[in-house]
């Protein structure tokens, strides 16, 4: 029994993911490559300035610590940032251009991350029934019976964001991001977690 094969998955609309991706928009900033901006949030307009190399690094090293922070622990101290909460901590050095940027955003992204994750809440109760888990075993069962045998232990981190394009994305070592009317959508959402399940199992 202790050697049966073990998996996690959790599954959020995760605000330290929701309040980075609104900066993100805000601010302008393009990495990671691919990632579709969030509906319901102005994009900024195409003749406005690009951020910097700099607030880019800064904000890819800020995103990699709010996606997966046991994979990407801060090398010094961490200061919490005014009116974020304790939702945005960032390096007491290092990120100073970040720091400077994101400070005035504070009350429109907290109060954009507070809407979406508070509709996930509701939806996802609504679409599941309660019963998450349930999507996740079956596509697991699926890929036991496709490849005849037991998945191996392993763990996933599922982000449901409101993004303006449908799909799944991998956003970090063990987390993929999946828009939410892709997860909501119960035939479309176990072919898309298929893969990932497969690659991990």
């Amino acid at each position: 029994m202790a050697d049966k094969p073990q998996w996690l998955i959790r599954e959020d609309a995760g605000m330290p993911a929701l309040v980075a991706l609104a900066l993100r928009q805000m601010l302008g900033i393009r990495e990671p490559e691919g990632l579709p901006s969030l509906r319901d949030l102005k994009v900024r307009a195409p003749d406005q300035a690009d951020a910097s190399a700099d607030l880019e690094r800064q904000w890819r090293d800020y995103w990699d610590m709010a996606v997966e922070p046991r994979a990407h622990p801060a090398e010094g101290p961490l200061e919490l940032i005014d009116g974020f909460d304790t939702l945005v901590a960032l390096p007491a050095t290092g990120a100073e251009a970040l720091r400077a940027a994101i400070t005035p955003l504070a009350a429109p992204a907290l109060q954009y991350a507070r809407e979406a994750h508070n509709r996930y809440l509701d939806t996802m109760k609504t679409a599941t029934g309660g019963g998450a888990y349930r999507a996740y075993a079956s596509a697991i069962a699926e890929f036991e019976r496709e490849i005849g045998r037991r998945a191996h232990s392993f763990e996933l981190n599922v982000q449901v964001l409101p993004f303006s394009q449908r799909g799944i994305w991998w956003i970090g070592a063990l987390t993929v991001a999946v828009t939410d009317g892709l997860r909501r959508d119960v035939v479309a959402f176990d072919a898309a977690i298929r893969p990932i399940i497969a690659e991990l199992a």
